[in-house]
């Protein structure tokens, strides 16, 4: 009984078996089911597709810890795989910051804050400031202390902002390998967060008795719930992109009024406040990356911080506006940041900053860019506007708008199944090795973003799955928004118990 959010937003209570197989109601449920049994399927294996398939947001799990405490090694032991960089100094830098993982059947997200940066202003500053960014996009946080070190005062700060998020803490004893040290870890009750759990993150000791109390703090699914209107509130936006590109600029010109002061004074922070603002006579609320401003005394972790950054927002929001710079090349920073929006599910739309300043031939050169860089996305919604003179302002809600009716599209099944026979009809799956596999059946298990849960007769290579995506994309209007694609192999029947 995982994630159990329902894919409109609505109240679990609604129906207590409905959430149990996705977007699907009792009836169309039975219909797939019985179809299923007829092409061979193990029903309790098609149920745990479509369960899967059909999760709501994910809740997310926040590690977080001063320098050289393990956490990257902790956080590659929760997800099952060594992905998060681990190296014996501060300031190591990665693409990513977030990763998804599973314990005890549970489904979650990991934001990694192991990427340290020491500054003129001392090492309390960037673990402050790692910790905010991490907690905020938190729905509970795993504190790691070095238990043979004890609690130093970096670590005590580190409390005090956990004290002040209210989020549900777990305490990490790490680097416990045996029974004596279990008496270093005792001593870390006086930070007054509770039971300290002694883990070795390197070898794995303790950290199964430690994700269990991180299942039992971490919410089934986010605290906030999506949606337009009722208990969802304003639909949620995250203005996004590198640092200096704009984002500060353009939400003030979005709220006709200076709600963000654009500087880039070393050192300054603020607590991020979420601006309401009317758009085309709605409401929006606009996630406050911007606001957040760019640590100009940060060098070699930059990058880093503008990722956690992003990510914080991305997780609070709906829809990601993706701002990029038109009068410079795309970088690789900004499909980090797009790569990071489309693997957050959320609706996307892609906002081109500088326009009117833009000559002839870097608008042809950035035309191509656009086409050889950010080919992915390219079904997201664009926008070419101007922050600073404020033009094309007025197409930005209805991109918006199309990005999100796109999250929120769901095909009834029968209807995707009456589709998904008539392509693999016209386009077969090329044969290999003397067979030729099947897209069988299918449904479309969960919305925002759609998750398509797709049974075969063997195995489907990547080609024609992103061929199938196209095509769902051209007959059902997934406009801005990703589309994830799953697919269930029928085992052999000689095999099945």
């Amino acid at each position: 009984m995982n994630d159990h959010i329902q894919p409109d937003g609505s109240d679990a209570s609604e129906g207590a078996y409905e959430h149990d197989h996705g977007a699907l109601g009792d009836a169309e449920f039975a219909e797939f089911m019985e179809l299923a049994a007829e092409e061979g399927f193990a029903l309790e294996d098609v149920e745990g597709a479509i369960e899967e398939a059909g999760h709501g947001p994910l809740p997310v799990l926040a590690v977080v810890g001063r320098p050289n405490v393990g956490k990257s090694t902790l956080v590659n032991r929760i997800i099952g795989r060594r992905e998060a960089v681990v190296e014996d100094k501060p300031g190591v830098t990665r693409d990513r910051v977030t990763y998804e993982a599973e314990w005890a059947g549970r489904r979650f997200k990991v934001v990694d804050t192991g990427g340290w940066e020491q500054d003129v202003l001392g090492i309390d500053a960037s673990v402050a400031a790692q910790a905010e960014y991490a907690i905020e996009a938190a729905d509970a946080v795993v504190f790691v202390v070095d238990a043979k070190v004890g609690a130093t005062d970096t670590d005590e700060a580190v409390v005090r902002l956990l004290r002040k998020a209210g989020k549900p803490v777990v305490l990490c004893a790490n680097k416990v390998d045996g029974p004596s040290g279990e008496a270093d870890a005792s001593y870390l009750w006086s930070l007054g967060l509770g039971e300290p759990h002694p883990v070795s993150a390197l070898h794995g000791r303790g950290t199964g008795d430690m994700l269990d109390r991180v299942l039992e703090v971490l919410p089934e699914a986010p605290l906030q719930t999506f949606g337009g209107g009722g208990i969802g509130g304003p639909r949620r936006i995250a203005l996004i992109g590198r640092p200096n590109v704009g984002k500060s600029s353009l939400l003030n010109k979005v709220a006709g009024e200076e709600r963000v002061v654009v500087n880039e004074l070393a050192g300054t922070t603020r607590d991020p406040v979420d601006e309401l603002i009317e758009l085309g006579g709605v409401t929006w609320k606009f996630v406050d990356t911007a606001g957040i401003r760019k640590r100009v005394h940060l060098q070699q972790g930059a990058d880093y911080y503008a990722s956690l950054r992003t990510a914080a927002a991305v997780e609070k929001a709906e829809v990601a506006v993706i701002l990029i710079d038109g009068s410079e090349s795309i970088s690789v920073q900004d499909q980090r940041i797009v790569t990071m929006a489309v693997e957050a599910g959320r609706a996307i739309v892609l906002a081109y900053n500088k326009w009117d300043t833009l000559d002839e031939e870097r608008r042809y050169y950035l035309e191509r860019e656009i086409e050889t860089e950010l080919g992915q996305v390219s079904w997201a919604p664009r926008v070419n506007v101007s922050a600073l003179t404020g033009r094309h302002m007025e197409k930005l809600v209805p991109a918006i708008e199309t990005a999100l009716a796109g999250w929120e599209t769901r095909v009834p099944t029968g209807r995707l199944n009456a589709f998904l026979g008539e392509l693999v009809a016209a386009h077969p799956h090329p044969v290999r090795g003397g067979k030729q596999p099947r897209i069988l059946f299918g449904t479309q298990a969960g919305t925002r973003p759609p998750r398509f849960v797709l049974f075969a007769s063997g195995f489907i290579e990547a080609g024609y799955r992103r061929f199938i995506e196209r095509r769902l994309r051209e007959e059902f209007s997934f406009d801005g928004t990703p589309i994830h694609i799953s697919v269930r192999v029928r085992e052999k029947r000689g095999r099945k118990k």
